[in-house]
């Protein structure tokens, strides 16, 4: 009897935390720490697509969202901070399932250019981290870069999601 309660609690606890896992961000194109294809990436097009991603868990009480994409393996002699920001978008309805691919027009890149940027690393295999951000708020906009979104988005963070892609280019 003693097992029984002991097991009946155990999975009590573990649907607890289950279901308090939350905002997720996932997406059919590649697998966490999986490799992102080259078809999204500077090897395919300077103009590659945005892989689709798939949101879920998004607290009730969410607004909108932000999603900040970025790379934090640039050698420092490129670029001092280590970090290029591939995407930068907000106000995404609180509503929103994911984003398709080619769908991700909207907000800036590190270039202060609209819309993503792929992958394309100078030297060895990189982490392309997308981040998603549920807010109790939209957001005025528009953002020039990651600083002035992050700034925006201070005090209004519900809860956030991670993936994170690697990328190396390919030789020729």
């Amino acid at each position: 009897m003693r097992h029984l309660i002991l097991a009946s609690a155990l999975v009590l606890a573990l649907s607890g935390v289950a279901s308090a896992q939350g905002l997720t961000i996932t997406s059919p194109e590649f697998s966490a720490g999986g490799n992102i294809p080259s078809k999204f990436t500077c090897d395919a097009s300077r103009t590659a697509p945005n892989p689709a991603l798939v949101f879920g868990g998004v607290p009730a009480k969410t607004q909108s969202l932000a999603l900040i994409m970025h790379d934090p393996d640039v050698p420092k002699t490129m670029i001092p901070s280590g970090e290029f920001v591939h995407w930068v978008m907000w106000d995404i309805a609180a509503d929103a399932k994911g984003i398709a691919e080619g769908e991700g027009t909207g907000g800036v890149n590190g270039t202060g250019r609209p819309g993503y940027m792929g992958p394309c690393p100078p030297d060895k295999s990189h982490r392309y981290f997308f981040t998603l951000y549920a807010l109790d708020a939209k957001l005025a906009g528009p953002y020039k870069n990651k600083a002035e979104l992050v700034a925006a988005m201070e005090g209004h963070i519900l809860q956030q999601a991670e993936l994170m892609g690697n990328y190396e280019r390919v030789k020729k």
